[in-house]
């Protein structure tokens, strides 16, 4: 009673062909053998082009809470004058 031998598993599938139809469980497994192939192929493709896109945007420092968004430059720009 442990586990399900070859005989409970027929029974299952024939109980969800019963319930489903062959048509619906067949459009179901095409959908997934093409999300699979998509997950491939995105997996294949070199993550160069996406390491260049990221090194193109500047890096620029994310200003802390209460901080103004252009007085943190000025005030870095004034430290290196004066």
């Amino acid at each position: 009673m442990g586990s399900l031998s070859i005989w409970h598993w027929l029974i299952v599938l024939m109980v969800v062909l019963l319930l489903f139809g062959t048509g619906k469980v067949s459009h179901l497994m095409g959908d997934f053998a093409k999300g699979i192939k998509a997950f491939k192929k995105n997996m294949a493709e070199d993550d160069d082009a996406s390491m260049e896109a990221s090194a193109e945007r500047p890096s620029g420092s994310i200003a802390g809470p209460g901080v103004k968004a252009g007085a943190k430059e000025k005030q870095q720009s004034a430290a290196h004058q004066g």
